[in-house]
């Protein structure tokens, strides 16, 4: 099969399309992948907790496709996605059966490839901060695919929610049904003319000084959840994500999803033999929804 692989640690330009020995005994073929930070950390030198991996090295930790083999309830043929820790940019997958879920007709392809990891992301973040009904959430980096999902899921819970983002992203957060606010001098002042009755939770996204006003917001320290600063989380007495990821979950997200209650926005979908330039673009940092892999 082919991959979007690497050798050696480095840049976007180490990523290089390689023939790998296909896998077997379990799903399936991959249609789409996501882009995220976190894979172009492993290819950067970063390696995950408990694996222990050879080369050449396949970054992608979700995915959708085609079972191709498989045992127990999911039939050969059956159109999935899922989510794993490493493996996800190339033609073939093993992984748990436990670790995939069907794939909602109403759902493109190009968008269940890169769902997994902003709504599940989104989902475990809320239910970690134990977002109520009535409170107003600060979502920090709103318009990216886990702020795109965080937006949507604290409105169904019945939370009010502030999204702070670049110009260009204001229309998009007010199409979502938050109140957008822009990055820069003034942030602080410009959130609390945004909320005036105050915050009570907040998801940051961004890290530095978006947390450090966050801290100025909220005096709950554990109604705090940073993604992305976790060398201050300890410190500061701030939550970080947690692991959650299960079948359960995307399942139910992804009916929200083909209900027409939620929205995932792909920005750009690169074939899997331009894994570099896509990497490229996630490491920019900046952008609305999701990047994702695609295998004809």
């Amino acid at each position: 099969m082919k991959a979007a692989a690497f050798t050696e640690f480095g840049g976007p330009d180490v990523l290089r399309v390689l023939e790998l020995p296909e896998p077997h005994a379990g799903p399936g073929q991959v249609k789409a992948a996501g882009v995220q930070p976190y894979d172009a950390a492993v290819r950067a030198g970063w390696e995950p907790p408990g694996l222990n991996l050879g080369w050449p090295r396949v970054p992608g930790n979700e995915f959708a496709g085609i079972v191709d083999e498989g045992s127990g309830d999911i039939e050969v043929g059956t159109e999935v996605l899922g989510f794993t820790a490493v493996q996800a940019a190339a033609e073939y997958i093993v992984v748990p059966a436990a670790d995939v879920t069907p794939k909602p007709p109403e759902m493109p392809w190009e968008v269940a490839g890169g769902f997994t990891a902003g709504a599940q992301t989104a989902s475990i973040a809320l239910e970690t901060l134990r977002l109520r009904e009535g409170e107003t959430l600060l979502i920090h980096g709103a318009a990216g695919s886990v702020g795109t999902a965080a937006v949507q899921l604290a409105q169904l819970q019945g939370a009010k929610v502030v999204g702070t983002a670049s110009e260009a992203n204001q229309d998009y957060l007010r199409e979502l049904g938050a109140t957008p606010v822009v990055y820069g001098v003034g942030l602080k002042d410009r959130i609390e003319a945004a909320a005036p009755q105050g915050i009570d939770v907040v998801l940051d996204g961004a890290g530095g000084p978006a947390l450090d006003i966050s801290l100025e917001l909220v005096k709950d320290r554990r109604r705090i959840l940073t993604l992305v600063d976790h060398g201050r989380a300890a410190e500061l007495g701030v939550l970080v994500s947690k692991s959650g990821r299960s079948a359960t979950r995307l399942a139910e997200l992804a009916a929200l999803y083909a209900k027409g209650d939620s929205r995932f926005h792909v920005r750009r979908a690169y074939p899997y033999t331009e894994a570099a330039a896509a990497h490229r673009e996630v490491e920019t940092g900046h952008g609305r929804g999701k990047i994702v892999l695609t295998f004809s």
